[in-house]
């Protein structure tokens, strides 16, 4: 679900003082386009740019279901099928990432 070993390697990039930071910018960015999404439901060229942003800011932050899920989705919107992967789908895997990487993160910064 969560990439560790990219959230190791990005506090080891930016430094533990600047993660908070890029964290709330990460997550307001995700609603964002999660929100973008859902306004365009059904549309084959949005809902391509929504998948593949969200894919990529997930990659970044180690949220790999998430990205994988985004993925599927980019790829079956560039295809035509822009309802493959739903708004609410992508919603719930970020809810479920995101709780996760909260309740995890604390005791991965303290090691």
């Amino acid at each position: 679900m969560i990439d560790w070993s990219r959230v190791d390697e990005l506090v080891d990039e930016i430094g533990a003082e600047d993660f908070a930071e890029v964290v709330d910018l990460f997550l307001d960015e995700v609603e964002i386009a999660i929100v973008a999404l859902e306004k365009c439901e059904g549309n084959p060229v949005v809902t391509e740019e929504q998948m593949h942003f969200l894919k990529g800011a997930s990659l970044n932050l180690g949220f790999a279901d998430l990205a994988a899920l985004c993925l599927k989705g980019e790829k079956s919107a560039a295809a035509g099928a822009p309802d493959a992967v739903s708004p609410k789908e992508v919603r719930n895997a970020f809810e479920v990432s995101r709780r996760k990487f909260e309740q995890d993160l604390p005791g991965r910064l303290a090691a």
